[in-house]
């Protein structure tokens, strides 16, 4: 019902961003009576920034959202949403390949709220939150700008970068929201008087051009490639290579670094004017040039807004510089010599809630019922903000019916790895997923989400019976092709040994197993399958998830060995009342440390900043010591 304001709820959620839509989704979908706040509905999945879904590390976060029953994967792929689609990190290796797609900023956002709108249990209210409202030591709902209480059972806050914002160009800061919507005041102030403690975090966004006044003969062309290639594991149709909208490549130069360096005492974050803290791996165009002073040029990509209306967005040229050296700079760059600014760069600050506040299911620890998520939880991006809105949506539904929670392990999902790195480790900066991060990347691969997590879906409520059947099936068509291949041999076969040799080999003597020749470089199961065509069907994906597998299997069981070891640790209860302040052997660091975040685990303890690994030996003997104790 959208409007409209029915009575109380058992979820409601502050805002519409990536973030306010999973978790709006998931609660309903998990049958919960949902109300979703948001300054303007026509905003509800506005892309303020890039218009681009995936990327390193972001394209397998998508796809895990997908697994577990989330929307961003499906309403990426759809007609009208995307724009062109790439695979990234190719040549790297499975363990980071993942996609990234072009998105219309107007067609995404037009299918999320219609996705919206058909939701069943789901009220949209144009309406601003004002405070939080606690009694007796559980949140209850939300106060809103007309003085109504609406009451809840949980609260979801997805507030994005609107709580205290301030938007800044040069020396004039204005207090306006993301892409021209309201700031919002108050709510930070409330979440201040339970006792949290905030952040004031920064990001920013790049120019858009006219594209008309770019001379694109001069820029590198980007095409997407050929597919289809898909988020969601339920896509069916695809674009065409041909149907997709190009992007162009460009770099800064020497010119351009001098006017950056002539103008840094007029930009709002050296001059002075920026408190927040930006992200380290999305810096803008003048931290660059002061950080990277060694470098002569950098990337400019120009990627399309939209079919529907004529903009260009220049990625990696975020600044906060004044608009008249805006103008300057752009201008300094090959094929932007006469580019016509649609919309100026403008860095925005705003609040947010220090993560360490919160447990792995995204709840305030202090406020039972109040769950955070999205950049209020000192992320960036937008994959980053619908996961943990995916996350908190099926936790709050989860906490009301007095169910078990769904928190993901570090060698599940890309987004138990962003989770426990938020609530361990906490941020003094816009979090970024990146590859890097995970410890066990052949486990968590793009090609395998739905085989790690679609079955967890399955279980909390969100993917249906026919999607994990599905999925059995296709786990079923791999293990089976595998084995099969492992029976099978080279033999007398001709055109086997021809094609081994064809590839550089030297000719086999025939005892060779079909599964060992795949593990082979270059070697392809489409190729054996040219060969042998009683072998079974596969598709494309399911092709590469068998490579995969057989490929580096030795390392993948390694990954998993070390996953397992790390388990018995995480495995290890830490009792809430341990004395932390006055256990022996502990540094004074840990022990500020471990008696603010108070780990459940000795695993969540090993990963908190500053707790060094003698402080994890002291702390497991102990546990240990006391378990025996109390045994004996």
């Amino acid at each position: 019902m959208f409007g409209r304001i029915n009575g109380s709820y058992d979820v409601l959620v502050v805002g519409a961003g990536h973030a306010g839509v999973e978790a709006a989704h998931a609660a309903c979908a998990l049958g919960k009576k949902t109300l979703l706040l948001c300054f303007h509905f026509s905003m509800a999945g506005n892309m303020a920034c890039n218009p681009t879904i995936g990327g390193s590390a972001k394209g397998i976060l998508v796809r895990e959202i997908d697994a577990l029953g989330g929307w961003m994967g499906k309403i990426a792929d759809k007609e009208g949403s995307i724009l062109q689609m790439r695979v990234l990190n190719t040549s790297k290796g499975p363990g980071v390949r993942c996609y990234r797609a072009q998105e219309d900023k107007r067609g995404y956002p037009r299918n999320v709220q219609k996705a919206l709108l058909a939701l069943d249990g789901l009220d949209i209210a144009e309406a601003e939150a004002k405070k939080v409202v606690v009694e007796d030591g559980r949140v209850v709902g939300v106060v809103l700008a007309d003085g109504r209480l609406v009451r809840s059972k949980a609260v979801i806050l997805a507030t994005g970068t609107h709580m205290e914002a301030r938007i800044l160009r040069g020396h004039v800061a204005t207090d306006i929201g993301p892409d021209g919507e309201p700031a919002s005041h108050g709510l930070s102030g409330t979440l201040s008087s339970l006792g949290l403690t905030m952040l004031r975090l920064k990001t920013g966004t790049p120019p858009r051009l006219d594209p008309s006044s770019i001379d694109f003969s001069r820029l590198e062309r980007e095409d997407g490639d050929e597919g289809p290639y898909h988020f969601s594991y339920d896509t069916t149709w695809g674009l065409k290579k041909a149907e997709m909208l190009p992007c162009y490549l460009t770099y800064t130069n020497e010119r351009t670094h001098e006017i950056i360096r002539s103008h840094l005492s007029d930009s709002a974050m050296y001059g002075g004017v920026i408190k927040g803290v930006g992200p380290r791996y999305c810096p803008s165009i003048e931290d660059k040039v002061v950080r990277f002073a060694d470098k002569k040029r950098h990337q400019l990509f120009l990627e399309p807004e939209s079919k529907e209306f004529a903009s260009t967005y220049v990625d990696g040229l975020s600044t906060s510089m004044p608009e008249d050296v805006q103008e300057e700079i752009v201008h300094s760059i090959a094929g932007l010599e006469k580019a016509r600014f649609l919309k100026y760069a403008y860095a925005i600050e705003y609040d947010a809630v220090e993560p360490s506040q919160l447990d792995h299911t995204l709840m305030v620890r202090k406020v039972p019922g109040l769950y955070v998520c999205g950049q209020i939880a000192g992320t960036s991006g937008y994959e980053e903000a619908a996961a943990l809105g995916l996350l908190a949506g099926i936790n709050a539904s989860l906490w009301i019916d007095h169910r078990e929670p769904l928190v993901l392990a570090r060698d599940e999902a890309y987004i138990g790895i962003m989770i426990d790195d938020l609530v361990t480790k906490g941020t003094r900066e816009p979090y970024r997923l990146l590859s890097a991060r995970s410890e066990y990347r052949l486990l968590t691969r793009n090609d395998n989400a739905d085989e790690r997590l679609l079955a967890k879906g399955y279980r909390v409520g969100l993917v249906n019976e026919e999607r994990y059947q599905r999925l059995n099936a296709r786990i079923e068509a791999i293990r089976k092709t595998e084995k099969l291949l492992s029976s099978e041999v080279i033999g007398a076969d001709r055109h086997l040994k021809d094609y081994l040799v064809s590839l550089g080999y030297p000719e086999p003597n025939g005892a060779e197993t079909l599964k060992q020749v795949l593990k082979r470089q270059k070697t392809s199961y489409a190729a054996l399958k040219a060969i042998r065509p009683e072998l079974p069907d596969l598709d494309e994906e399911e092709r590469f998830r068998l490579e995969t597998e057989i490929t580096y299997e030795g390392y993948i069981q390694a990954e998993l060995k070390e996953a397992k070891r790390r388990k018995s640790y995480e495995s290890l209860p830490l009792p809430d009342g341990l004395d932390y302040q006055h256990m022996d052997g502990l540094s004074l660091e840990a022990r500020e440390k471990l008696s603010l975040l108070r780990p459940k685990t000795l695993g969540e303890a090993s990963r908190i900043t500053n707790v060094h690994p003698a402080d994890i030996d002291v702390l497991s003997f102990h546990v240990r010591y006391d378990q025996k104790k109390k045994e004996e």
